[in-house]
């Protein structure tokens, strides 16, 4: 069954770059894949961000989570171990809510009595 996935931006960290006031340097974010029948899994990542090479520096108070969403996956959803890695994780919470792994008794296991 195919997942769709879907990004939002859940944090920012900013600070001054040279002549780049309130640069970019740190963002937070979450992919969220969901089946067809609702089930879903969801990876939380980090990554930094430099101004010094950004062409052009948007403003923070211009940024639209757009903008971030397209720096983010530039690093982490292009083909690679990493999108796979991050695709993996989100498949094996959605297998797990489809097929539990449960608590099971040994089969040798001395049940009730001596």
């Amino acid at each position: 069954m195919a997942i769709t996935y879907t990004w939002k931006v859940t944090g920012i960290k900013k600070k001054d770059e040279g002549s780049n006031k309130d640069a970019v340097v740190q963002t937070y974010w979450t992919k969220t894949g969901k089946d067809g029948d609702g089930n879903e899994g969801v990876f939380t990542g980090a990554t930094p961000f430099s101004s010094v090479d950004a062409d052009p520096f948007v403003k923070f108070a211009d940024l639209k989570e757009a903008d971030v969403l397209k720096w983010i996956k530039s690093v982490a959803d292009v083909n690679g171990s990493y999108k796979d890695h991050i695709n993996a994780q989100i498949q094996k919470q959605i297998d797990e809510i489809v097929t539990p792994v449960v608590e099971a008794d040994m089969p040798w296991a001395e049940t009730g009595g001596e």
